[in-house]
């Protein structure tokens, strides 16, 4: 049965330091993020991302996002990112925006690609408990924690833990629906919006007017 820590209660620093030992360990935990509970695990074990996506039922070939503390920590994982990419980061992030970015060649990691796709979805995201984890562990992979296809998961389902196959459960309570994040890839020496979400596309065209839908 998968241990649930209510995030209302307690130490922040000591849930923190519990999430962080079950990343490290290689395991898979459930945070709250903005819209939805999500699975994060360790960007770097392919063993913990591929439970992840088996935890989902995810089809192979299913890649997973990534979640960043700060723009600053992307600058490191990715490459040839462009000028109006970097305005979207300053004016969104932290917040409802991903980023499709190509990923630094260097990088020993499988996000469930086997890196075929030669991009991976980065989002900074505002909850704060999420970015204290982020600021300590770096780059984790992230998916939401309903099974694929289904739609958020705005609270835990206590009597779901005991299947679960996750280290932890961090429970903030019911959490508030929302539209989903805006995506946008930077392909063929551009920028492209995939989904409008959140961010509509005037938003980001007032920051970057180049970008296509």
């Amino acid at each position: 049965m998968a241990p649930r820590i209510d995030l209302k209660k307690g130490d922040s620093k000591n849930h923190i330091a519990k999430a962080l030992k079950s990343i490290r360990d290689g395991y898979v935990i459930v945070v709250p993020a903005e819209h939805g509970y999500i699975y994060l695990a360790d960007a770097f074990s392919h063993f913990a991302v591929r439970a992840m996506h088996v935890l989902r039922g995810d089809e192979l070939g299913i890649s997973a996002q990534v979640l960043c503390h700060s723009a600053q920590t992307v600058q490191g994982i990715t490459r040839d990112v462009r000028g109006d990419a970097q305005k979207l980061m300053d004016e969104f992030w932290p917040g409802l925006l991903s980023l499709n970015l190509a990923p630094n060649r260097g990088l020993n990691w499988d996000l469930g690609d086997d890196n075929s796709l030669d991009l991976i979805s980065i989002r900074v995201p505002k909850s704060r408990f999420l970015r204290a984890l982020l600021k300590e562990s770096g780059p984790l992979a992230a998916a939401s924690a309903s099974p694929a296809g289904d739609a958020p998961m705005l609270a835990i389902d206590r009597s779901a833990i005991k299947s679960w196959d996750v280290a932890t459960v961090f429970d903030n309570g019911v959490l508030k629906s929302g539209q989903p994040t805006t995506v946008i890839a930077q392909r063929n020496g551009g920028l492209h919006i995939l989904r409008e979400g959140a961010i509509s596309a005037a938003q980001v065209r007032k920051i970057a007017p180049s970008v296509s839908e």
